[in-house]
């Protein structure tokens, strides 16, 4: 350093060092100035500022070189050889240009100092191309240490400026890229000539074709005066582009701060301008995201590069406060400043994962209660089946409310769910590790247990949860009580498939239904016989009346007390192709359970009606209607369409109903019966005496005629307990104006204390029994003559 440093103060006109140090530094700002532009170049384009930009920088090393060696005074004659002056300078250009055209190929780390070094060495490369073209009277030695120095000074700085100014674009980078490669031009060549050293030999003369000292001066002045020039069009140009840059660039930041997805453009995977709207996204400002890779805020992109090959992919964005959000990006090839970018389209996936995520909670969880529905509940028993461990087994528990839809009715449809909620959250406390409770729908729950190795777990559990119910009671108001009923199957011992498991709990849960509720049962096989023989029968009923396997029979309605016919009544028969004669009291409980009394009933009504059209004189019709007909929708107008129908009068027409019918749901069943009495459709209150009697249902509708339930009237004539009920009933007739009817009269007895008691009407084996339509028209006509004969007398 000390004979760098006695080279540069002793040997050199400082005034014409410092000289050399401004043309270095105006010719580095020009070259890093035009090398900014030749990066967002292509084609053409591209290589006329490789030209422009190696011409200005190659120019401005060689002359700062020759006016540093204008400055050098040897104390001897010196000249200069014009084609090794010449060839130094054509080096520098060429070098520059190699250079510039490596650094800017791609913008990567490695281009950026390869390009560097290559500048860095073409200095070099002039320095010691310019001094062999030096001449002077003597010989020049050189100290190899300093010399190698000199080159690795040029190389390294040579490579640090060039990555200073292609690593980020900013004004202070510019500067600082500039002063570096300054730094290199000077410190490679006052090093360099540091370690050469002139030996006087007079045997050596100056050739008389070298270039005196004031020639050279005249060059170099003119290499100046081209470099300013240079340097001024860079600066006109740069001055130029950066107005069309800044005024594009806001026209753009505004089309792209109004837009809702964040954008941003990419030269490779550096960012070069972002939207406020990704700014908001991410967290950061534009100005830290200008420059920065854009791998560090989507961690899961490839750093490959290609963005576009594959235009449209979802990832996450990472916030700068760590947090993360999913997004989805879209890319697009633009020219962006005369260059290829890559535009992406950052669009906020946040709302839509997070309604997709709250539609499939909802499509795989019941709103009301929280719990899994049964589209998650088959799934999850299925993938307990598949893993379940030999040797363990898996309990089905099934719950259904007890006597829920009176909760509805008396409390309304808000405490129903009220106590559905609470249900959930009884049942579930209960519940341990790996045990799923789901709403099948209503108030249908069901229970998995995987795992269980003996029945007896089960049962603890179903007894856990009827206590939790059973202790909800005691703290809850009079807004309904839970209780329930449970139906348990085991997997593998009950059912080898999901279907049949759940198909034998319920099985499990209706007996426990008909044997008490409040209580669990566990399936067996002969309830497995008793179901599907059900559900066979209820198969076969609903195809009965397309089949014409059912038929009516009549049986005839008279008066006591001259034994008068005034009508029949029409009851229902079942002739299966296979069971044979089925009995009323079998099929029409597994009828109304299942609903297919409606349709049959419908087939009843019609055939009586259209039977009773055709009879010569104007007897009456008696049809039972099930309390499911009576509450069905419409049901007053399907017993009009059919008497109109039929053309029966309506007055001839006796519907008969049960108090059962009354107390499911005495308000619509009032309303009904209201609207065939309006039709002129005569109404009797059947079975009286059994079931839910009740004084009041007779004063809170009209009837037309009291039936006594046919077990009063057996033995009526001989057991003093029944003949006091049926004095009561006939009083009632009379005190309300009713007519009465007793049915099953049997005997002669039975008849003569009925009509003792003045019993008007009856009905039974003893008065005639239930025939077909056929063997009906005889008597029809008998009682027609009989009743003519009566008027005639």
């Amino acid at each position: 350093m000390l004979t760098v440093y006695n080279c540069i103060v002793n040997e050199h006109d400082l005034r014409l060092v410092l000289l050399a140090g401004v043309l270095g530094a105006v010719a580095s700002f020009a070259a890093v100035t035009l090398l900014r532009h030749l990066r967002k170049s292509a084609g053409q384009t591209r290589l006329l500022w490789t030209t422009v930009a190696a011409i200005c920088f190659g120019f401005g090393v060689w002359a700062t070189h020759f006016v540093a060696m204008l400055a050098f005074s040897p104390g001897m004659p010196t000249a200069y050889d014009v084609p090794l002056t010449a060839l130094s300078l054509i080096l520098a250009i060429l070098c520059s240009g190699l250079g510039m055209s490596v650094a800017t190929a791609r913008p990567t780390l490695d281009h950026h100092l390869v390009g560097g070094s290559i500048i860095g060495a073409g200095i070099a490369v002039m320095h010691f191309t310019g001094m062999i073209a030096f001449e002077v009277e003597g010989r020049l030695e050189w100290d190899m240490t300093l010399a190698v120095a000199s080159l690795v000074a040029g190389i390294v700085f040579g490579a640090l400026a060039i990555q200073i100014a292609l690593a980020r674009t900013s004004q202070a980078r510019n500067v600082a890229a500039s002063l570096t490669l300054t730094l290199a031009i000077c410190t490679m060549h006052f090093t360099a000539m540091g370690a050469a050293s002139i030996i006087p030999d007079p045997n050596i003369t100056i050739s008389e074709f070298s270039v005196p000292s004031t020639v050279l001066a005249a060059a170099v002045t003119l290499a100046a005066v081209m470099i300013f020039a240079l340097t001024a069009v860079a600066l006109w140009v740069d001055i130029r582009d950066k107005r069309r840059a800044v005024a594009e660039e806001s026209r753009l930041r505004g089309l792209a701060n109004a837009a809702f997805e964040g954008l941003l453009v990419c030269d490779d995977t550096i960012i070069v301008t972002a939207n406020q709207s990704l700014a908001r996204l991410c967290g950061r400002d534009i100005e830290q995201l200008v420059g920065m890779d854009f791998t560090t805020i989507f961690g899961t992109i490839d750093r490959n590069g290609a963005i576009a090959e594959e235009p449209i992919w979802e990832t996450t964005l990472e916030h700068a406060n760590g947090s993360s959000r999913p997004v989805e990006l879209l890319s697009r090839t633009i020219d962006y400043s005369g260059k290829p970018h890559t535009v992406i389209a950052v669009r906020d996936l946040f709302e839509r994962k997070k309604a997709e995520a709250d539609i499939r909670r909802l499509a795989m969880h019941d709103t009301l209660t929280n719990l899994p529905n049964r589209r998650s509940f088959t799934a999850q028993l299925e993938k307990e089946m598949a893993t379940l461990a030999d040797g363990k087994s898996i309990a089905l528990l099934c719950l259904d409310l007890d006597r829920f839809k009176e909760v509805n009715d008396l409390f309304g449809h808000a405490a129903g769910d009220a106590m559905l909620r609470r249900v959930a959250e009884n049942a579930g406390s209960v519940l341990g590790e790996g045990q799923m409770l789901a709403r099948l729908g209503g108030d249908e729950f069901a229970i998995i247990v995987p795992g269980i190795s003996s029945h007896k777990e089960a049962a603890s559990l179903a007894e856990k949860i009827l206590e939790a119910f059973r202790a909800e009671n005691a703290r809850a108001s009079s807004d309904g009580l839970m209780s329930t009923s449970i139906g348990i199957a085991l997997y593998p011992r009950d059912a080898k498939d999901q279907e049949t498991l759940i198909s034998h709990a319920d099985t499990a849960l209706y007996r426990a239904k008909s044997e008490g509720r409040d209580t669990y049962r566990f399936y067996e096989h002969a309830m497995g016989l008793e179901a599907r023989s059900r559900r066979i029968m209820e198969h076969e009923l609903r195809h009965a009346v397309t089949r014409n396997e059912f038929h009516l029979v009549y049986q005839p309605q008279k008066k006591l007390d001259n034994g008068e016919l005034i009508g029949y009544e029409a009851l229902l028969r079942w002739q299966h192709p296979e069971r044979g004669n089925v009995s009323p009291g079998i099929f029409i409980p597994v009828a109304e359970d299942s609903g297919t009394i409606v349709p049959i009933g419908e087939w009843v009504l019609r055939t009586a009606c259209q039977a009773a059209a055709g009879w010569k004189s104007n007897l009456m019709i008696a049809v039972n209607v099930s309390a499911v007909q009576l509450h069905s929708m419409n049901f007053a107008q399907t017993v009009h369409r059919i008497l109109l129908e039929t053309g029966l009068s309506p007055h001839r027409l006796e519907i008969e109903i049960t108090e059962t019918a009354l107390v499911r749901d005495m308000h619509r069943a009032l309303t009904t019966l209201r609207q065939l009495k309006a039709l002129g459709i005569r109404v009797a209150m059947d079975d009286f005496g059994t079931g839910y009697s009740s004084l009041s249902n007779l004063r809170a509708f009209p009837f037309d005629k009291i039936k006594i339930d046919g077990s009063f009237i057996r033995q009526v004539d001989t057991n003093e307990q029944a003949a006091t009920i049926v004095r009561a009933v006939l009083g009632i007739g009379r005190g309300l104006g009713l007519p009465v009817l007793a049915e099953g009269v049997e005997t002669s007895g039975e008849l003569s204390f009925l009509a003792k008691e003045l019993c008007q009407i009856g009905q039974g084996y003893y008065l005639g029994r239930p025939s077909p339509l056929d063997d009906l028209q005889e008597d029809d006509i008998q009682a027609e003559e009989k009743s003519t004969d009566a008027n005639a007398a």
